[in-house]
């Protein structure tokens, strides 16, 4: 009885918060889809006529959006690639025996508690910068031609930043993952005379498994509304060739100030961020199942 009135308790406790929480997600949401079945014009005030789906037809077929979803696409896999590859190197690195080893934690965690628009302009001008960046000055002292990242390879060059904020996060859930290998495993593999490939690719990554799959998640539910480093470094330029779903929605709402397309835009963005969850969602299941 006790127990029965403990939990009662408890979820009277936490009522207030759930249904704020709920208020806080859900009145955004029904706004946004309230305003993408409108012509809804900040320049036309007054003249919020329902539309029906129109936006939603201009927002689908419109080139921009094609080319903002393909990069999308890229800018998401390529993070993913390089944090998962950097990020298994890095946790091996990380647990190996070697001096100032906590030290050396410190610094590679370091990028992630970085603010997203402070490492892209540390990034645009310290380093990138094609006349007084570190590289341009690289690229000279090896008599090359500097690069100019942000118009010939702009994508790319987020990508890279991206990739440097998110590579300690994949470090360290992957070096948690490590650390709970069983050593006796390994010890095994090495009286058997195993070489170190076999090692990591028989015993190492079938244990990193679930831990990859953790952080395939949480960071493709992030990496699919990166906004504030395509604002800072190529504002979704040259073209679109820079300019992914969440950019493109900012465009058409708030420089275009097409609110009715840019909510239509928004709820196209939830859906695909929902598929793109259930899928990874189902694929972890999977994955612990197993």
């Amino acid at each position: 009885m006790a127990t029965s009135n403990s939990r009662t308790l408890a979820r009277l406790m936490l009522f207030p918060s759930v249904v704020l929480l709920l208020a806080w997600m859900l009145v955004p949401l029904c706004m946004t889809l309230y305003f993408s079945f409108l012509d809804y014009n900040l320049l036309t005030p007054g003249n919020n006529a329902f539309i029906g789906f129109l936006n939603y037809e201009f927002f689908l077929t419109d080139p921009a959006f094609f080319a903002s979803f393909f990069n999308t696409i890229l800018l998401v896999g390529g993070v993913l690639l390089i944090t998962l590859g950097g990020g298994i190197g890095l946790a091996i690195l990380l647990d190996q025996a070697i001096w100032g080893r906590n030290y050396v934690r410190i610094m590679v965690l370091a990028p992630f508690f970085v603010m997203p628009t402070v490492s892209a302009l540390v990034w645009k001008n310290m380093l990138m910068n094609p006349v007084n960046g570190l590289f341009a000055h690289f690229a000279t002292w090896l008599g090359m031609s500097p690069i100019d990242f942000f118009a010939q390879i702009p994508l790319l060059s987020i990508i890279i930043i991206v990739s440097w904020q998110w590579l300690p996060f994949a470090a360290l859930i992957l070096l948690t993952s490590i650390q709970s290998l069983d050593r006796e495993q390994l010890d095994a593999a090495d009286l058997d005379g195993a070489g170190p490939f076999s090692k990591f690719y028989y015993i190492v990554l079938p244990h990193l498994s679930r831990a990859i799959t953790a952080v395939i998640l949480i960071e493709t539910i992030f990496l699919l509304s990166i906004f504030a480093e395509i604002l800072v470094t190529t504002s979704g330029g040259p073209g679109y060739e820079s300019t992914n779903i969440t950019y493109l929605i900012y465009t058409q709402s708030l420089l275009q100030f097409d609110v009715g397309g840019g909510s239509a835009g928004g709820i196209v963005a939830v859906i695909i961020a929902n598929i793109v969850a259930i899928f990874l969602m189902r694929l972890i299941g999977k994955n612990l199942e197993d």
